[in-house]
C-alpha cells in the first residue's frame, strides 16, 4: 500500500514556530481520531517558509484530507 505525506505550508517570518505548533494539533488529531500514522514532523526551508506534515497510509486519505485540508500532498518514498 502507497503511503501519502500531507503537508501545510506556512510562510512569514513566524513560519517556523507555527509549522511547529502544527504539529502539535497534528499529534493530537491522530491519538484523538485513532489514525494509522506512520510520522509527523515540521521542516523549515528558509526563515520565510517552513511545512508541517503527516505521514499516512493511502487508506487513512480522505478522511484525514477531508477533516485537515492540507495545503497540498504527496507520494511518501522512504
Amino acid at each position: 500500500m502507497r503511503n501519502i505525506k500531507m503537508i501545510w505550508d506556512f510562510r512569514g517570518p513566524a513560519a517556523q514556530k507555527t509549522a511547529e505548533h502544527h504539529e502539535i494539533h497534528l499529534k493530537e488529531y491522530i491519538a484523538s481520531e485513532k489514525v494509522d500514522c506512520i510520522d509527523t514532523g515540521f521542516e523549515s526551508f528558509s526563515d520565510m517558509h517552513s511545512i508541517a506534515y503527516l505521514v499516512i497510509p493511502e487508506k487513512e486519505m480522505i478522511k484525514v484530507r477531508d477533516a485537515l485540508k492540507p495545503h497540498r500532498g504527496e507520494l511518501y518514498e522512504k
